[in-house]
């Protein structure tokens, strides 16, 4: 029985860890994202996906941001090699700041760490 009752309590945590949500990403990320809707609007873009865009929101409106969106945004590391540039330049540079930005994308990498860390010391 208390095995059961055991393996119960441990199967909550991890849920309970998906359903946590995070505000504490930066400013900076912040002012990306918004950056990047503005140019969006000023300028019509055809660049990124809905779910790029809804990043964009979430961060420019402080939202708070699951533990599996947060992965999503540290995976968007792989996309560094097309930031730099205006965003006249392509897409690259405008989908890089509506993720956050450097900032939101090393936030996201760290953040990920420290969720993990604390997750195995349950």
């Amino acid at each position: 029985m208390e095995s059961k009752y055991q393996q119960i309590l441990e199967k909550l945590d991890e849920i309970s860890i998906k359903l946590e949500s995070y505000t504490d990403y930066p400013q900076t990320a912040t002012n990306n994202a918004k950056r990047a809707i503005k140019y969006k609007k000023e300028n019509g873009s055809s660049c990124g996906t809905k779910v790029g865009w809804t990043r964009a929101n979430q961060l420019a409106n402080k939202k708070p941001i699951s533990r599996d969106t947060i992965a999503r945004m540290a995976s968007f590391k792989r996309h560094e090699k097309n930031s730099k540039g205006s965003y006249d330049d392509g897409c690259g540079p405008l989908m890089w700041d509506a993720w956050g930005g450097s900032a939101g994308i090393n936030w996201a990498q760290n953040k990920l760490k420290q969720i993990e860390k604390e997750k195995n010391k349950k």
